[in-house]
């Protein structure tokens, strides 16, 4: 199947320098403007482009690409403001796997990245027409277009033929190409937020005389706090408002501002947007709710059209505290504190429990930006941005939706490493969505694929807006634990089993203490006190007790953190102050994690100074500082692993898999579950292990059948099919340990006599052997991709709902989660003496699915249940397979939404 050019609908991307750009296909009324795109070139560029000199190649270049649609060529134009800017073409001739490319940038605007971000988005289409390899020809001396293929990231190779050089870039995706793209739309990201998180200048568009109005709350917000730059009011009525100037339209402004707030009716929106474009606005915070479909589109439409990026609408608004700045345009009651501490949220009320909390904690904020409604910049634009600031070292995040969560996974897991990345995980309570018969898609829910993204791409994620700020208190004030190893030092015994149970709950241990730090610890505490772990430190412990009792745990290298619960007695101070100092008076931090529990503490989670300029987490409650200390112990464990690599499987067949997948879909355009023989020949594709089948449709193909397969017990199996069936051991549609031809002869009467009008054929295998029975799958989610699924299988798997998930594409060390996680995984390793399962097949199993799910768009569900495991071997003794007609998505591709 071929690419019908005309029908790829416009997308919209960023250049380097941040400028939004048109890439569509060419249409035939383009044709004036390419002619003069390569009219306008200079002698020396048509020279380097064709070869000659000649303006008759300019009037045969448009031609080409303004003729009609035609299999193998596509031409792919950018455009600005409705001017064409540049041109990217390829057409493939005798070998339809290789096609020639061309490329022209208008003479003015070379190294702003038009041509790499053209080519870009021609390799995903060729991709999808089944190209593997671009050629194209060009002089040696035209070093800028043979620098932009050398630096896409893909496989090149290249030989001269006199002055000409031949390149052949090989399109096979890989991390180098991922990584290259990534860089790239780093760069141009960063870039497209300067307007709107450093504007030169802002126009408050909007703003009122009356009291408690949105525009007149967020005018007043710039001013109070200190906006370092210009600032102007819109409002048609006043000459100034709160001292600021104020102008009747956009349009009247004495220069254009990089960065217009929006706060006016809905149903003007889209005419002020536009009037914002018109005059060269580069960015748009809108704070207007209540949008109908027609108001958003249009909105989005203009931003779009003008290349302004967009923060809402029904939003808080943003800010930034760099002190040459001092940027606070939002409508909350208080000016966020400055700090480090990058803020995106969807929700305007988490914003403010967020910017409060930070404040009280100390930690303030760098930027904030409350997304709102999310049509443009998102928590992946964020990301990247703190990326870049040199200010921001702690990232939190509300999200209720991701727009393109392949590209945020790899973003996030980037991040992740450079700073502590948190979220509260919005939603976990939502239903599966939809009620599927499968035990693929009814094991999969959105909330097992949104902790599989957090998981993989290393974000800390919590269940409110309380633990996100204990766990970002731990990880901003306190070095990681290395382990999970705790000890618990208390002067109340009582106080000391809550932190033990609060530990133990939240996964983490408490070692035994050996036998010389008990006796060092009983030569610092007072008499009468325990010091095991927990170590009673008993009420009567002094401060410099307590110092020295904290050192001496910190020292010890069996501990990773130190858990300190103080409650206030009499016999020390009714405050607990100068227990308080024995932790706080250091000049600096601990080489390890320590933490203190108040039980008398009015706040969920303060943040204590200490003698330097270093601080330490304070928390009222056991639970609180457990669940702190266990974010933090994963975090250090995912930090400690490698990133992980996909595994390259040379064998697959990825072309002939298509090809299956288009046929069979050809047939039954609705989409449906494939028959076993189509199941059989895709799963071929991709090298996975099938149990030997044969199909029949009669008792004597079936007895046939099952004299070639009976092993040598002479056992076999006969399995009904039908279109839709699923459940096979429920609708008692499988008949097993079958002996001898009476025995499949009746079992052939029996499904045909109770399934009759629904039975197609039926499947005949030999009895598998005895061993462990496994469950894989995978469901392509519309927003989060394909999710692999693993666990315990057989006629249990729903009932025990032992299942692991992870998001495709898997990595080796996801592949080890998914067969390590799973309730069931002491079987595979051998528990109760049978004997470890073939684990290296396993992996590879895992792996070939995860390649066939990122292969295949069209497959919305794959089902194994169940695959046996054993020690000589992994095979799917059942597999099922569903397609429907989608088409193919590069979610990698650089594009705005």
């Amino acid at each position: 199947m071929t690419n019908d050019e005309r029908s790829r609908p416009p997308v919209h991307a960023l250049l380097a320098d941040g400028t939004t750009i048109c890439i569509r296909s060419a249409r035939p009324d383009d044709h004036a403007q390419l002619r003069c795109l390569y009219e306008e070139m200079s002698p020396e560029n048509l020279r380097l482009r064709f070869f000659v000199a000649s303006r008759r190649s300019a009037e045969q270049a448009a031609d080409r690409a303004c003729a009609a649609p035609r299999a193998g060529y596509l031409a792919l134009l950018a455009e600005t403001k409705g001017q064409i800017i540049g041109l990217a073409e390829y057409e493939s001739a005798d070998d339809p796997a290789d096609a020639e490319i061309s490329l022209a940038v208008a003479d003015d605007l070379h190294h702003r990245g038009i041509g790499t971000l053209l080519l870009e988005h021609l390799v995903s289409a060729a991709r999808a027409d089944g190209i593997a390899t671009f050629t194209a020809d060009a002089l040696a001396e035209n070093r800028e277009v043979l620098k932009i293929f050398a630096d896409l990231g893909l496989r090149t190779a290249r030989h001269f033929e006199g002055p000409e050089l031949r390149y052949s870039i090989q399109l096979a995706e890989d991390e180098t190409y991922l990584t290259a793209v990534e860089a790239r739309g780093l760069t141009a990201d960063v870039a497209s937020l300067e307007p709107l998180l450093r504007p030169s200048s802002i126009a408050v568009v909007g703003a009122g005389r009356r009291a408690g109005s949105v525009g007149r709350a967020v005018l007043r917000n710039l001013r109070t706090g200190g906006f370092t730059r210009q600032l102007f009011a819109v409002n048609p009525n006043v000459s100034s408002l709160m001292s600021v100037p104020a102008y009747p339209s956009v349009s009247a402004l004495p220069r254009v501002p990089d960065l217009a707030v929006l706060a006016v009716p809905a149903a003007v929106l889209p005419e002020t947007a536009e009037e914002c474009g018109k005059a060269g606005v580069r960015a748009l915070v809108v704070v207007t709710a209540g949008l109908d479909a027609t108001e958003a589109g249009a909105l989005l439409a203009t931003c779009r059209r003008h290349g302004m990026r967009l923060v809402g609408p029904n939003c808080l608004g943003i800010a930034n505290t760099d002190t040459k700045l001092s940027l606070d345009s939002t409508f909350a009651a208080r000016h966020p504190r400055r700090g480090t501490t990058g803020i995106a949220v969807q929700s305007g009320g988490v914003g403010i429990a967020l910017l409060d909390g930070l404040t009280r904690l100390g930690l303030g904020v760098s930027s904030f930006v409350s997304l709102g409604d999310k049509y443009d910049v998102s928590g992946n634009d964020l990301l990247q941005w703190w990326e870049s600031d040199g200010v921001t070292d702690l990232a939190l995040l509300h999200l209720e939706s991701f727009g393109n969560p392949r590209a945020f996974s790899r973003t996030a897991r980037r991040v992740s490493r450079r700073m502590p990345v948190l979220t509260v995980d919005a939603g976990r309570t939502e239903a599966g969505r939809r009620a599927a018969a499968s035990h693929t898609s009814a094991a999969a829910t959105r909330t097992m694929t949104r902790q599989a993204l957090f998981t993989q791409a290393g974000i800390t994620a919590t269940g409110s807006v309380g633990e996100l700020l204990a766990a970002a208190a731990l990880l901003h004030s306190q070095p990681l634990p290395a382990g999970n190893r705790v000890a618990i030092v208390t002067n109340a015994g009582g106080a000391g089993v809550l932190a033990a149970d609060a530990c133990a709950e939240a996964g983490l241990v408490m070692p035994s203490l050996p036998a010389e730090v008990i006796d060092d610890l009983l030569d610092r505490l007072p008499e009468g006190a325990s010091p095991v772990n927990p170590v009673d430190a008993t009420a009567a412990v002094t401060e410099a007790q307590l110092k020295s009792c904290v050192d001496r745990l910190v020292r010890h290298g069996g501990i990773d953190a130190v858990l300190v619960v103080l409650v206030p007695t009499a016999v020390a101070t009714a405050t607990g102050e100068d227990l308080v100092r024995a932790l706080t008076d250091i000049p600096g931090r601990r080489p390890r994690t320590v933490a203190v529990v108040r039980l008398d503490q009015a706040l969920p989670v303060r943040l204590l100074p200490t003698k330097g300029d270093g601080t330490i987490p304070s928390y009222a409650d056991p639970q609180t500082a457990a669940g702190a200390l266990a974010h933090a112990v994963r975090r250090a464990r995912w930090l400690a692993r490698p990133p992980g690599a996909v595994q390259n499987l040379p064998d697959v067949e990825t072309r002939r898999a298509h090809e299956v997948a288009e046929t069979w879909l050809a047939g039954h355009p609705e989409g449906g579950w494939l028959d076993p023989r189509a199941c059989a020949e895709l799963l071929g594709c991709y090298g996975i292990p099938q149990l030997p089948w044969a199909w029949a449709e009669s008792e004597d193909e079936a007895v046939r059948a099952a004299e070639l397969l009976r092993g040598p017990d002479g056992r076999v199996v006969l399995k009904a099919h039908w279109p839709g069936l699923l459940h096979k051991s429920e609708q008692h549609a499988i008949h097993l340990d079958l002996r001898g031809d009476s025995q499949v002869r009746a079992a052939f009467r029996d499904v045909a006599t109770r399934f009759a009008g629904l039975l197609t054929g039926v499947v005949i295998q030999p009895l598998a052997e005895r061993g462990t029975e496994l469950f894989a799958g995978v469901v392509q989610d519309e927003v989060f991709g394909p999710l692999v699924l693993f666990g315990l299988g057989g006629t249990a798997t729903e009932v025990l709902a032992d299942h692991a998930a992870r998001l495709a594409p898997l990595t080796d060390l996801d592949v080890h989660d998914l067969i390590t996680a799973p309730r069931c995984a002491p079987l595979l390793f051998g528990h109760g003496g049978s004997g470890p399962v073939d684990l290296e097949r396993l992996e590879q199993l895992l792996h070939r699915l995860s390649r066939m799910a990122c292969d295949l768009p069209q497959l919305a569900e794959a089902d194994f249940n169940p695959v046996l495991a054993r020690p000589g071997g992994i095979t799917a003794l059942d597999a099922r397979v569903r397609l429907l007609p989608r088409p193919a998505q590069d979610r990698y591709l650089r594009r705005l939404r």
